[in-house]
């Protein structure tokens, strides 16, 4: 049996209390996550994390440290994700960016508008990193070493 595990990074940004979301079409329902995704072919993880926020929120962001790891099997396709989580810090905005395909906006929500859409959220690892967030944990970014040849 042939195992390919996801390696995924995801972006929590706050300002004023509201957190950046992606609403998005996902398996033919309408769901809310973190900018969100796969780690590309010579990518570091910073790349990514910064990558995925601009093309799924438009947000340029500066990533301040890790929020954690993170393993989830997914019921809808079978799949298992390992998502590093990231707090960074808004930077810009670029108003005429097209978001990625299925990416229908960019939203800001509080953590209480995020408990209401519970049932709407891509997978608990959304409330699990913003609860982690909220519980000061932090690691520092320096924690990742990453060896290119």
């Amino acid at each position: 049996m042939d195992w390919h595990p996801h390696a995924t990074v995801a972006v929590i940004v706050e300002k004023e209390g509201k957190f950046l979301l992606v609403e998005e079409l996902s398996s033919g329902e309408i769901v809310f996550n973190q900018p969100a995704g796969h780690i590309e072919e010579g990518e570091t993880f910073i790349e990514a994390a910064c990558r995925e926020t601009l093309e799924e929120s438009a947000w340029y962001v500066e990533p301040k440290y890790l929020t954690g790891f993170y393993v989830y099997k997914s019921g809808n396709n079978n799949t298992t994700y390992h998502r590093a989580c990231f707090y960074a810090e808004a930077l810009k905005r670029d108003a005429d960016r097209t978001l990625d395909d299925g990416i229908i906006r960019a939203v800001w929500m509080t953590r209480d508008e995020i408990v209401s859409n519970l049932d709407k959220l891509r997978s608990p690892m959304v409330l699990q990193c913003i609860d982690d967030y909220l519980a000061g944990k932090n690691y520092p970014l320096a924690l990742i070493h990453e060896h290119s040849n």
